[in-house]
């Protein structure tokens, strides 16, 4: 019987990408797992234990383990989910470690000195270097690790995540329901993800702007707000923060369009969310965007007003009337948690 630990240890992070990454995978490798061959294992921290089949097949993340790991020497394989984990068993080279990696976006960072940016390869060349197989979530993101690290000659796959499966769209008494279509966006509240750019485009289209997500950046929240009010546009502007999956799927149903200006993503989940609701998508060329995109998107090649209020308009007249919905739900269903499990319990068994 082979034991697999999928390490969630990211999932104390509720409201962030990794931890719906965790969640949803580690379900679906459930579902698709051999039970008269394997058996699935979930590294959790406490609170995060109830969303799989049986709490049992649980063992509890503590911090102390960043120094020294608990008994770990019954299992087979330990998927380490998080490029810069510090949950590995880094000296017990019996068990084979698959290292997934997100992206390398610190190398795009401005604000990271050269030093800096030295050190987190360092890290995460020492992480590849304990590695068995490397699984990127991206074909952009494989090629900055082959680019940046040394792999040798250990395999080093493409998995692009799933969709995650949107809850009933439901707002509450406390949700704020925009007046006007809305144009929609979210993500971690921080400078990559460049919402200040979609500030003009209210001034000539009658639309609010609803921005949901994480405040992770004071400096980047008072710049979104004084930018707003420069261009008059403060009234149809809303800062969400985080919001629940119930009010997410809402505002994905019922948003006039979808808009993602970010500047360095390694995959992208709220566009195959966006895509799964069939909705209009405006991305920026940068990064993994335009893979995750394909020739349903609609791109912004740069951050000039006028370029922006083209690519809209052009964009929308085409999703009007060139069946657009329909292509862009048919491309959504390539990217599922499903497929994803089988390919990633594929790179499992070749370790066995």
């Amino acid at each position: 019987m082979h034991k697999i630990v999928f390490d969630c240890e990211r999932m104390k992070y509720p409201d962030t990408g990794l931890y719906h990454y965790c969640m949803n995978l580690g379900k679906y490798l459930e579902k698709n797992i051999s039970l008269a061959e394997e058996q699935l294992y979930f590294y959790t921290p406490p609170g995060e234990q109830d969303w799989s089949f049986s709490r049992e097949n649980h063992f509890t993340q503590s911090p102390l383990h960043k120094f020294v790991l608990p008994p770990v020497d019954r299992f087979d394989i330990w998927h380490a989910t998080y490029q810069n984990t510090h949950y590995m068993p880094l000296l017990n080279k019996r068990i084979k470690v698959v290292l997934s990696v997100h992206d390398l976006n610190f190398l795009y960072d401005e604000k990271k000195t050269a030093a800096k940016k030295r050190k987190y390869l360092a890290y995460l060349q020492k992480l590849i270097n304990r590695a068995d197989a490397i699984v990127c979530i991206s074909a952009f993101s494989r090629k900055d690790v082959l680019e940046h690290c040394d792999t040798g000659k250990k395999p080093v796959y493409v998995i692009h995540n799933g969709t995650n499966l949107l809850e009933t769209p439901t707002l509450t008494a406390a949700s704020y329901k925009p007046r006007k279509p809305f144009l929609f966006s979210i993500g971690v509240m921080n400078r990559k993800k460049n919402f200040h750019v979609l500030l003009p485009l209210l001034q000539r289209n009658t639309m609010e702007l609803v921005i949901a997500g994480k405040y992770d950046d004071s400096h980047y929240l008072s710049l979104l707000q004084e930018r707003s009010r420069e261009l008059g546009v403060a009234d149809n502007v809303h800062l969400l923060g985080p919001i629940n999956e119930h009010e997410k799927s809402w505002y994905f149903n019922h948003c006039r369009a979808f808009a993602f200006p970010s500047v360095s993503e390694g995959f992208g989940l709220p566009v195959v969310e966006a895509m799964s609701c069939g909705k209009p998508l405006f991305l920026s060329d940068r990064t993994a965007l335009p893979e995750i995109g394909g020739d349903v998107s609609f791109y912004f090649r740069d951050f000039q007003p006028e370029h922006m209020e083209e690519v809209f308009q052009v964009g929308m007249s085409r999703y009007a009337n060139e069946d657009f919905q329909r292509k862009i739900k048919e491309r959504a269903l390539g990217f599922n948690w499903h497929k994803a499990a089988r390919q990633y319990l594929d790179v499992y068994r070749s370790l066995y």
